[in-house]
């Protein structure tokens, strides 16, 4: 029987050496930056970030393939397979600002069964596994107790290359701007759904976001008794390029509202 325990925690051992080393290389040197596309950046950290990771990773599980954000392997595992971002938040860590994170999840079959998410300039790491807790630095965290939108702190990532939604976007962010205590946009999907995790935001949604984006954080907010969906209320957050994110009490709410303006 697999120990998801163990390789969740050997995974943010992982992520914390990995972690390491992008900040401190970031404090030091201003990186190279090379376009995928429209305001699409990587650098030669991110590319060397995953080759770190996918070594380590692949010495902990070698049945398990990849899919990650950098192709540094194309290695398709039966069962299992890593879901990883080297850097998640890569324009943030161009500039030399704050956050940016590696995000980690284990795959079985089609469930996530272990997620780490790793801050390193606040030195913050989120984790979870199948049938444990989900914790923050080795400390239980939970979604917050916020039942209404109206009271709610929201977190969101705005269009950087697909903008064919762009005008029912607009329309959400006039929506919370008037309906909500805030919006905030923090530029990495994975640490904001790691503070949907913790309760620091009450919500999250997002829209053209790839798997290695929210995978792990996906799991850590229902890992931390949250609830996920599509724009429809639907599981296709994975791999839809679609996500919406709050705790139980005000999920259904946050949801509706999403699902009525970005899909009208």
């Amino acid at each position: 029987m697999t120990d998801y325990k163990e390789i969740c925690e050997r995974t943010v051992d992982i992520a914390r050496e990995t972690g390491l080393f992008v900040k401190n290389y970031r404090m030091q040197n201003k990186p190279d930056v090379e376009s995928k596309g429209r305001n699409d950046f990587v650098t030669q950290i991110d590319k060397a970030s995953e080759k770190k990771l996918v070594e380590a990773l692949g010495r902990l599980l070698p049945e398990a393939g990849f899919i990650a954000e950098e192709n540094t392997s194309d290695k398709q595992g039966e069962t299992y397979n890593w879901i990883i971002d080297p850097i998640d938040g890569t324009t943030n860590f161009i500039h030399g600002v704050f956050p940016y994170a590696i995000s980690i999840a284990l795959q079985e079959k089609d469930r996530i069964v272990a997620g780490v998410i790793y801050e390193p300039v606040m030195d913050e790491c989120f984790y979870s596994w199948t049938g444990g807790p989900a914790l923050l630095n080795g400390k239980e965290i939970h979604v917050s107790e916020t039942s209404k939108v109206a009271d709610s702190l929201i977190a969101t990532g705005f269009p950087y290359s697909n903008y064919s939604l762009i005008n029912n976007f607009m329309d959400t962010l006039d929506f919370f701007m008037k309906n909500s205590h805030g919006l905030r946009r923090m530029g990495s999907a994975a640490v904001d759904l790691a503070y949907v995790a913790c309760g620091r935001f009450d919500a999250f949604y997002e829209y053209n976001l790839k798997p290695w984006d929210v995978a792990a954080g996906a799991f850590l907010v229902q890992q931390a008794g949250g609830r996920v969906s599509d724009f429809k209320g639907g599981d296709n957050y994975l791999f839809g390029k679609e996500i919406v994110c709050a705790n139980s009490k005000m999920f259904e709410e946050m949801q509706k509202v999403i699902e009525q303006i970005m899909t009208k």
